[in-house]
């Protein structure tokens, strides 16, 4: 279901919607993770992993969603696919995030642009 302001959503939109769903999922993210990562409201962020609210193309939030798909993306290429893998490195302190753990870095617009430069150049060594 889209939400009442919105207009009718596009393929694209609903192909977006689910991939971050399933990322999320994948990565075992709830909705106060993901309202951080992608600049949603808790109240948006919830109906989103519930199947009730199909991003909005355009702004913030659908640019912070690509990236966090793209995220994904990148680490579990990476990790072969893993998911738990993938969620003990989001998860666990990293040397190339100041010891910070990836899951609070990309919580910020610049550490989430970060973490995917950083995922893709190792992935290019691949």
């Amino acid at each position: 279901m889209l939400h009442p302001e919105s207009a009718p959503a596009t393929d694209r939109a609903r192909v977006l919607t689910q991939a971050v769903v399933e990322s999320a999922r994948r990565l075992g993210l709830g909705s106060s993770d993901l309202k951080n990562i992608i600049g949603a409201s808790q109240p948006t962020a919830s109906r989103l992993l519930n199947g009730r609210y199909v991003l909005p193309e355009g702004g913030k939030v659908w640019e912070l969603a690509v990236h966090f798909v793209r995220l994904y993306r990148s680490l579990s290429s990476l990790v072969g696919g893993d998911d738990e893998l993938a969620r003990s490195w989001l998860k666990s302190a990293n040397k190339a995030f100041d010891g910070e753990r990836p899951l609070e870095v990309i919580k910020r617009i610049d550490g989430l642009i970060h973490a995917c430069e950083y995922l893709d150049a190792h992935r290019a060594r691949l």
